[in-house]
């Protein structure tokens, strides 16, 4: 596959606002390796193969296991997350699935004792933009390097 058209370049002011919320992500409450592991599992949901590559390299740099990454395709049927981690992986597959169960009240229940308002309100914007950076990457065929 080709890139279509390479969108930093296209719109740079555009690009430049996911940027400023990437920004403010890197200063919320969630922590990093969590965070890297949210952006994979998006990713993969999405079938986003850049940010795939992106994602569990960056989690690699940051100290994650081979076999977490690994493993992180079937977690449900792993031992080797964390409850907190759990909790993240089951709010991030709904809100990535929206349209699909409009996030249940089941998993809005096994995400609060996890996390706090705030951490909440965090992990969901961090969710909402790896799904919006995949679906640019998809849309223009951003390819890994």
């Amino acid at each position: 596959m080709k890139q279509r058209l390479d969108f930093f370049k296209a719109v740079p002011n555009a690009i430049n606002a996911l940027l400023a919320l990437e920004e403010q992500i890197g200063k919320s409450s969630i922590e990093k390796s969590l965070a890297e592991l949210v952006r994979l599992r998006a990713s993969q949901i999405n079938g986003c193969a850049f940010c795939v590559d992106m994602h569990a390299t960056d989690a690699r740099k940051g100290g994650e296991t081979d076999r977490r990454l690994t493993a992180l395709v079937v977690w449900r049927e792993t031992p080797f997350f964390t409850d907190r981690e759990r909790a993240a992986l089951e709010w991030t597959e709904a809100v990535t699935l929206v349209s699909k169960d409009r996030v249940p009240d089941v998993i809005w229940e096994a995400v609060k004792p996890h996390f706090s308002d705030v951490e909440i309100v965090d992990l969901t914007l961090l969710i909402s933009a790896i799904n919006s950076w995949n679906r640019f990457s998809i849309a223009f065929r951003k390819m890994p390097a």
